[in-house]
Order: C-alpha cells, then structure tokens, then sequence
C-alpha cells in the first residue's frame, strides 16, 4: 500500500472517530438539557385533602449529603444512598401543622441506617405530630433493631406475612490482624497516649483488650438500657418478655413454627401482620381514595418541596447552622468529609456575615487529623472573639477530632444516644525490611545525618525517630487536654480523669460535664438563638459559594440522587467489618501523622 493509500485508509479512520465523539457529546449534552427540562416542567402533585403524609426514608439517614460525581448521578441504580436528616423532620413539623395531613406513614423498606441518636430527634417531630392529634403509622416488610426504634414511635405498627422483628442487641466486634501482620512479615509500629485509646488495637492484638473491653462494654450497656426503655414505653411491654425475645429467639420462634412475623405479634412488637393488599384497603379505609384509585397520599420530598418556608430575607438577624460531617481530614474537601482548611474557610465566612448572629456547628464525626482539628478549633475562638455565641449540637458522634473541636464551644448539646469524648492521641509507622530481606531485597546507602534515609519503610525505623514520634504523640496529647480544659473551664487534671481516650454516652457526658444538655439540632438552634438575644427564631443553613460546576452538579441532583449499590448481606456484612479498619486511615493523612480518631465509635 503506498503511503498516499495509508494516509487516506487513516485519515477517513480519524474522522469516523472525530465524528464518532462529536455525536457522542452532543446525545449527551441533549440527555442533560432534556433531564433538566423535566425537571423543570414536571407536574407536582398536590396535598390531598385528609390524607397521608408518606414518610420514606432512603438508604442512610444522614446531616449532610455527600458530594456525589456526575457519572454516578446518571448511572448509578434508581435507590437515593442517603436521606438528610432535617428533612424529615421538617416534613413531619409542617404537617402536624397542617390540617390536610391526616395521617403520617413511615414506610421503611428502604432505610438501610439511621441510628439511634438521629432517630431520637426525628422521634421528637414524631411526638408533636402525633401530640396534634393525628395518627402515626408504621409498615415494613420486615424491621431490623434500626427501623423498629423508628417504627416503634408509631401508634400502629405493622409487618408483612414474611417478615420479623429482628432484635439482637448491641456490639463492638472487629477484626484483628496481628498474625496477619506477623505472617506478612510487617513491623508494625504503634504511638499512642490513653489506656483506652484502642484505635490501633487491630493492628496489635489478635482479640479486644481489657481496658478496650470495660470501656466498649460500659457504653454499649448504657446505649442498650435506652433503647429497650423506648420501645418498652411505647409499646407497653413487660422488659422481661422483650430481652427473652431476644436472647431466647431460638424458643421463640419454634413456639410459631418459624413465623417471625406472627412472633412478633404474639410479642406485641407489632399490632398486626398484613399484606400488601389488606394494607392498601386499611389505608383507604381510613383517609379514602384519590382520582387514580390510590389512597390520597403524597410522598414527604414533594410535600416539602411545596411548603417548606421562604429562607430569611437579606438582612435578617439569623442563626447559621454549619454541618460538620465524616472525617477531619487536612485541606479543602467536599461535602460528606470535614476538611480542615474548607470547614475553617466556612467558619471565617459566618464571621464576616453581619446577618448571623451566632453560629450552631453540628458535628457527626469519629475524628480524624489533629492538624485539621486544630485549624477548624482555632477558627471557631476566632468567632467567639467577635461576639458571636458558637453551640455545637452533636449528632451521632462527636468523638476523638470532633471533640477537639467541640470543646471550646459556649454551649454543648448531645442526644442520650450520641458518642463522644475519646481524648487521645495515636500515631502508626509501619515498616516492610522483614519482607523485603524475605524477597530478597537489600537496603543500603549513605546520608548527611544519624537519621537522613531513615524515616523509610523498607528499612526499621530508627530508635531517635521513634523516640521524636513518641514525644509529638505525648504533646498532641497534652495539647488536647489543655484544649478541653480551657474550653470546658476544668482543671487538666479533671479532664485527664475522664480522657485516656475512652468513650461516652451522651448521658454519662453530660454527667462529667463533657456536654452540657441533653437535645437535638432543634433544642441547639433555639438555644443559640437566645445567647444571641434574637427576637424571632430565624435559621440559616450556611455552605461555601459553589462554581459553576458545582451548581450545575446540584441542578442535576434534583434528577437523580446520590445512589448506592448493595452487596449480598454476607458480602457486605464481611467487607464492613473488616474494611473501616484500613479504609479510615487512608483517607486522614495527617501531615505529622497525629490522629485524634475514635475508630470503635460506630453509633447504633
């Protein structure tokens, strides 16, 4: 072939590619104006005159949702992976206002996690819609120890024919990879300061401390005591029926030849056992049928997208509330992660903002770097300086990092159920010439210094180096109990006493004065709302300025939401006992290495 041929043969091979991409940018450029232009066109349905409120949570119930990339937003499975938690609760207190919403359903298919901390705030807008005199239903096709707390607020509960009631109780339980590690050949070198600081205990252990256990054991109990009060309570069992439910379930269910769900009516768990059908006539039944046949109904995110109340007008003395969710992690980070430098930016922000007037932080995180931590507490002094009250709700968690950063605030709010303290520090090095003198490969070379080339992880690491690292954990130790000291008015040797990097409770917290009130996000806004001396209740959820990116990315999220795929429950199970272990540690990367994180601190 001459080479006039090849350049033609590749020049029409070119331009079918060149074509080729060009259609191939403008299908997808019309698939998103078309997506935005339902968006925009589509018919909202309107509130039914005595009907239901149809409370469907998704996936996670979390504070804030995580950034989510544009390739997942449109290829991702039709399940959202996580519901915030404000809207449910806003949706709740709007209807129990409203006199159309007659009834309010909480279907919970599909509720993967909530949490009991979360569910105890939704469970108080549950209260003041059921104080109105409406009715609260609850329907599963089965509930785990997770959706029945929620579903346990309910005046009716129900189950399918095919499902349960699966209790089981509270546990710490983890994998440990000491031999692992032994067998791999890896030195792997621990600094820590607190006898209950057992975030690296995986890694050098094969089972659960002592120190780890008597600490794990006391809130577990504590959290456990709650739960099993609330549904006693509102189902008015006997609390001796409800723990031989659970620990006993073998007899149980052979008393109802296996029926789960007739067990749990027997129980009083549930008030009755129904089919989908007999379901669909109970509830027309009581609210009556729409145009379409269907009971009248309208699903929480359209009924709030209709009533939810016009933000506070440019000028308006406000409350700001900031979210703080995930790890602590150095830098500028998206939503779902607490960056040091993004968070402090935002607090610096709220500062600046002549309408915020006091400022509410809500924390739901295990920890992370105590370099970021330090950045965003330094922040925060800096808004108390200006006159502005700062009050941190917490959620879940606010342990280890969160804390750090906590800790300085005027007021302390907590759920019974939220995790928090693990004053401690820890750093980890490990070091791989075990295994490379296995493979057989050698490290060798000179350097200016006893410790030049040292701090390498192919050779042991230098007695003076661990002994320098074993000194900056000793001060980032010290430095911490001096933050919440200061922050919290103690002695160093008071908060010592409660430190060593051992959890709590919300309630033992605020026994210690490591929290100062028991409440939600709502209790923590009021509040902050009076240290400012604001007339009228007005609130603010703050966020730094998106690009244009980012905006384009939040119109699109109206189309499709955050998604999550699921795992077989034995696969998922497995990877989520094992994976936090190493996964949490990736993503911190503290730049000195130092780590205020609870790693046990997984909320129930």
């Amino acid at each position: 072939m001459s080479n006039t041929k090849k350049r033609g043969f590749f020049s029409r091979v070119g331009g079918f590619i060149e074509g080729l991409r060009r259609w191939t940018l403008n299908l997808l450029f019309l698939f998103i104006i078309g997506a935005i232009i339902f968006t925009f066109i589509e018919v909202r349905p309107s509130v039914p005159e005595g009907g239901v409120l149809v409370l469907a949570p998704e996936g996670s119930v979390v504070d804030e949702l995580s950034a989510v990339d544009l390739i997942t937003e449109f290829t991702g499975p039709a399940v959202p992976a996580e519901t915030r938690l404000q809207d449910l609760i806003k949706s709740v207190d709007l209807a129990a206002q409203d006199s159309r919403i007659k009834v309010l359903l909480l279907q919970l298919d599909d509720l993967s996690h909530i949490g009991m901390s979360k569910t105890m705030e939704l469970s108080s807008a549950i209260a003041r819609f059921r104080d109105s005199g409406k009715l609260v239903m609850a329907i599963a096709n089965d509930y785990d120890q997770d959706s029945y707390l929620l579903a346990a607020q309910a005046d009716k509960v129900y189950v399918h024919n095919m499902g349960g009631v699966r209790l089981e109780g509270f546990a710490v339980v983890r994998n440990y990879f000491s031999d692992a590690i032994e067998k791999l050949k890896i030195n792997f070198h621990v600094f820590k300061v607190g006898n209950f600081k057992s975030a690296l205990e995986p890694f050098m252990r094969n089972d659960m401390s002592p120190a780890a256990k008597e600490a794990n054991q006391a809130w577990l109990d504590q959290l456990w005591d709650v739960y099993r009060d609330i549904v006693v309570e509102r189902r008015q069992l006997n609390p001796k029926e409800l723990e031989f439910y659970v620990n006993h379930i073998d007899e149980v269910l052979g008393q109802h030849q296996g029926d789960a769900a007739e067990a749990a009516l027997s129980y009083r768990f549930v008030d009755a056992v129904v089919s989908r059908p007999e379901l669909r006539r109970m509830m027309l039944e009581q609210v009556g049928e729409d145009e379409d046949g269907h009971f009248k109904q309208i699903y929480y995110r359209d009924y709030l997208a209709m009533t939810e109340d016009l933000p506070p007008l440019p000028g308006e003395p406000v409350v700001g509330v900031i979210y703080a969710s995930g790890n602590i992690v150095d830098g500028e980070q998206p939503p779902g992660m607490i960056g040091g430098d993004s968070l402090a930016r935002l607090l610096n922000q709220a500062r600046r903002d002549e309408d915020v007037k006091s400022v509410v932080l809500r924390i739901d995180s295990g920890g992370g770097s105590a370099f970021a931590s330090e950045i965003i507490r330094a922040e925060l002094a800096e808004l108390k300086a200006a006159g502005k009250p700062v009050v941190v709700s917490m959620g879940s968690m606010a342990a280890s990092g969160g804390y750090w950063i906590a800790a300085g605030a005027d007021e302390i709010w907590a759920t019974p159920a939220t995790l928090t303290g693990s004053i401690g520090i820890f750093g980890a090095f490990p070091t791989f010439e075990r295994l490379m003198e296995q493979l057989g490969v050698s490290t060798d070379g000179v350097g200016t210094t006893t410790i030049a080339g040292k701090m390498r992880v192919d050779r042991p690491l230098d007695p003076v180096l661990a002994k320098a690292i074993q000194s900056s954990i000793n001060y980032g130790y010290q430095r911490f109990i001096r933050v919440v000291a200061e922050g919290r008015e103690k002695l160093p040797e008071q908060v010592e006493s409660v430190a060593e990097g051992r959890v709590w409770s919300g309630i033992d917290a605020l026994q210690i004065g490591l929290v100062d009130k028991l409440g939600g996000l709502n209790d923590a806004v009021h509040s902050a709302s009076d240290l400012a001396g604001l007339d009228t209740l007005k609130y603010r959820e703050l966020s730094l300025p998106k690009s244009p990116k980012e905006e384009f990315l939040s119109m699109l999220s109206g189309v499709r939401l955050a998604h999550v795929v699921k795992l077989p429950e034995p696969v998922s199970s497995l990877l989520n006992s094992m994976l936090p272990a190493w996964q949490s540690f990736a993503e911190l990367e503290d730049p000195k290495g130092l780590y205020a994180y609870c790693l046990p601190c997984v909320a129930p």
